[in-house]
């Protein structure tokens, strides 16, 4: 029952997500006005809000101009909730420590899964890094992870690391690789994870997107000089490490 619950509301949590993504792009307030069909703005009512529910029911219609909804809220929903469990999964079998610290814990990953999930979405769609997201969020997360007793050393380590690994290939390339919105996230991600786990997103980043991107030029959705939104791989990254970046830094070091 407790994972159900988790679920929901994790997917609520994505049902919310995709609302600030889209308001984001449309200049819309967050708040204001109530949610609507994007098509013929149709304000809708709620049993046409129920994360996944409501999807499946409207057969991925409005129900109002039958305009086809995007398959990115069902699958923002159901990847925020999935995430949100596997949190809980992964902070509840640390071991050693009291149920207290685990919610707060998990409370915290799952706000840096929130800021993270936004910057995939907007990145992936738009291949753009918002600095109104970022920007907030590293003031946040520095406060969140000093709050729960983390090296203010490692943080500023790891923002330096992050700031610094994209600064250099900004430089290099006259912008040309990177974009300037990569510079931020690259300092977010190492004021959540610290300077090690920061290494850990990083690595698994580039892997996933060099697979990504052979994948793509290989079915021809994307040419040789098409960008690639790599806010998208390091948001993935960032999970990666935010769950397992310590056990996979333990593992290694026992191979050396």
């Amino acid at each position: 029952m407790t994972y159900l619950l988790i679920f929901i509301f994790g997917a609520s949590i994505g049902s919310f997500l995709n609302v600030i993504v889209c308001r984001l792009h449309s200049g819309e307030k967050i708040i204001w006005p109530r949610s609507h069909c994007p098509a013929c703005r149709q304000v809708l009512n709620f049993f046409d809000l129920f994360p996944l529910i409501s999807f499946l029911f409207l057969k991925a219609r409005c129900r109002y101009c039958r305009k086809k909804i995007s398959w990115q809220y069902p699958l923002v929903e159901l990847g925020v909730g999935l995430l949100f469990v596997a949190a809980w999964l992964v902070e509840a079998s640390g071991g050693g420590q009291t149920p207290g610290l685990i919610w707060f814990l998990v409370s915290r990953d799952w706000l840096f899964i929130s800021f993270l999930t936004i910057i995939f979405v907007y990145d992936w769609n738009w291949s753009l890094i918002l600095d109104i997201i970022t920007i907030p969020a590293m003031v946040v997360v520095l406060l969140v992870n000093l709050l729960l007793g983390v090296s203010w050393l490692s943080l500023l380590i790891g923002a330096l690391v992050g700031f610094g690994f994209f600064g250099l290939q900004y430089l290099i390339s006259h912008g040309k690789w990177i974009g300037e919105g990569d510079l931020r996230l690259g300092a977010l991600l190492g004021l959540m994870l610290g300077w090690q786990n920061i290494i850990v997103a990083l690595f698994f980043a580039y892997i996933i997107g060099a697979v990504v991107a052979v994948i793509l030029l290989l079915t021809k959705l994307k040419k040789k000089d098409s960008l690639v939104p790599f806010g998208t791989f390091l948001s993935i990254g960032g999970i990666i490490a935010l769950f397992w970046g310590e056990r996979i830094i333990n593992w290694y070091l026992q191979l050396l």
